[in-house]
């Protein structure tokens, strides 16, 4: 009898099991697929070169709107298939902006020279993007007012170059340390997964809304990004 009992305890257990981990899978496939509800009108995604060659046609069939695009980072870095991305995706009808990634181990001006000899003047473009967040690479942490001051000089820069308002995709980790939405007035891009953010200072304008989404024309995932209604 002890025998007995305790194997149907086992195969409860192991039932159990299989019912985790089946949910675990389902679960994880809604995930990959996730996106806002069509409340948010425009929809849209942004990439660099580790996503490799995109098929932006199938992109756009996908229900994609606008595509943000990596240009460049920090003082020197460019993203290599920018060029082939910001034509491509014009060629599609479909909006385009480019991006830059902020580091706080180089000089604003620097960074802003980086961007503005990379990304052409259009007056078709989406405002360019500053992503904000810390990185491995970069171990410097300036006092808050040395980073809002340096942050207020690119922007100053690539406004010039762009003539718009330059998006603010900060992480909520950075904006806890330095508060820099409540001290630049600036429209705000928003970055969490699944449920809308609500660390900036104000209303974003932007959401980073699932960073493991998958879609077709795309090898690998991509961050999906709404525009606030």
């Amino acid at each position: 009898m002890g025998l007995r009992l305790w194997g149907r305890r086992i195969g409860r257990v192991g039932a159990l099991g299989v019912v985790l981990a089946l949910s675990g899978v389902v679960a994880w496939t809604f995930a990959l697929s996730w996106r806002p509800s069509d409340t948010y009108q425009f929809q849209g995604l942004d990439v660099s070169e580790a996503q490799g060659p995109v098929e932006w046609w199938t992109v756009k069939a996908g229900g994609a709107d606008f595509a943000y695009l990596r240009a460049t980072s920090g003082a020197d870095g460019r993203d290599a298939r920018f060029a082939t991305n910001w034509a491509d995706v014009y060629a599609t009808g479909m909006r385009r902006g480019a991006m830059h990634v902020y580091s706080l181990c180089r000089l604003a001006a620097d960074q802003a020279n980086n961007f503005n000899t990379t990304v052409p003047r259009t007056d078709d473009a989406l405002p360019a993007a500053l992503e904000i967040d810390f990185s491995d690479d970069c171990p410097s942490r300036p006092v808050r007012d040395v980073v809002l001051g340096e942050l207020r000089r690119f922007l100053g820069m690539v406004e010039a170059h762009t003539a718009k308002p330059v998006l603010l995709k900060i992480s909520k980790r950075f904006d806890a340390a330095y508060q820099v939405t409540a001290a630049i007035q600036r429209p705000v891009w928003a970055v969490q997964d699944f449920f809308p953010p609500d660390y900036p200072a104000r209303p974003w304008r932007m959401w980073q809304a699932n960073d493991m989404r998958r879609i077709d024309g795309v090898d690998g995932p991509v961050n999906w990004d709404v525009v606030a209604p």
